[in-house]
């Protein structure tokens, strides 16, 4: 640095912006996804489980029809080698990722939905590892600590003698395999095909849509099906448009930087 250079004159490299950047995409996905924590709480009674994962993408497949047109209009036809892979992302992370959540919403609170659903960095890493071979920073093996450590103090209630025990909450259980699911989903990411990020979740919020509609069906059939009451419609709006949309497009960039 010359002596007419102070520190914030400096340039910064293209590879720390984008870092920036990227974190800066993560933690707002996150903050995003918090508020999912409370709507899975409120909907308990307004809306059943799969009534709403059916809908919120529904409502993100109709708000992607002017902003995904033109992107997917011309790389469709890359897609079609990889339908099955398509599919398979977008009914694991998306249609079973939030049936699961939502599910364990009427069984344990919004802040063990959100506390736990903090263990999905914890398994991305893990996944990464045996998977790929990915090396674990010193930091990020103590962000993983304090994180089991958050994961465990919300699902035990504080209460170790339940680990003794492995009597864990339903919800909580429900809301660990949503996480393994979202977790596989993120890893997969590697091997996604080479379109644009926008064609890329059209597709799978479309797969998402139609997976979650024999869930919705089956909900149907046993009875457990409750229409969004006037709450609920307001809950299904914001799960689709935040949630479903902005968070994921955020998380997908994000992940690509």
């Amino acid at each position: 640095m010359s002596s007419g250079e102070t520190p914030s004159s400096v340039p910064h490299s293209p590879d720390t912006a984008s870092t920036n950047v990227a974190y800066a995409l993560l933690t707002f996905t996150a903050l995003i996804w918090a508020g999912n924590a409370v709507a899975g709480k409120w909907a308990v009674g307004q809306v059943s489980p799969f009534a709403l994962t059916s809908l919120r993408w529904l409502v993100a497949c109709i708000a992607l029809v002017p902003l995904a047109s033109r992107p997917v209009s011309r790389e469709w036809r890359l897609l079609l080698p990889r339908w099955r892979f398509v599919v398979m992302m977008g009914a694991c992370g998306y249609t079973a990722f939030n049936a699961l959540f939502y599910v364990a919403g009427t069984h344990t609170s919004a802040t063990n939905l959100a506390m736990i659903q903090g263990a999905i960095p914890v398994i991305v890493l893990l996944c990464s590892f045996l998977a790929y071979r990915t090396p674990v920073r010193p930091m990020q093996a103590v962000g993983v600590l304090v994180t089991l450590l958050g994961v465990a103090v919300a699902a035990t209630h504080g209460d170790w003698e339940i680990l003794r025990t492995l009597a864990f909450n339903r919800g909580d259980l429900f809301m660990f395999v949503a996480c393994l699911f979202y977790a596989g989903y993120t890893v997969a990411l590697r091997a996604r095909p080479a379109v644009s990020g926008l064609t890329f979740f059209t597709a799978m919020a479309v797969a998402a849509f139609l997976t979650s509609l024999p869930l919705a069906a089956a909900e149907w059939i046993s009875g457990h099906l409750v229409w969004p009451t006037r709450e609920g419609w307001a809950i299904v709006v914001y799960v689709g448009l935040g949630p479903s949309l902005v968070s994921q497009l955020c998380f997908l960039r994000g992940v690509e930087m």
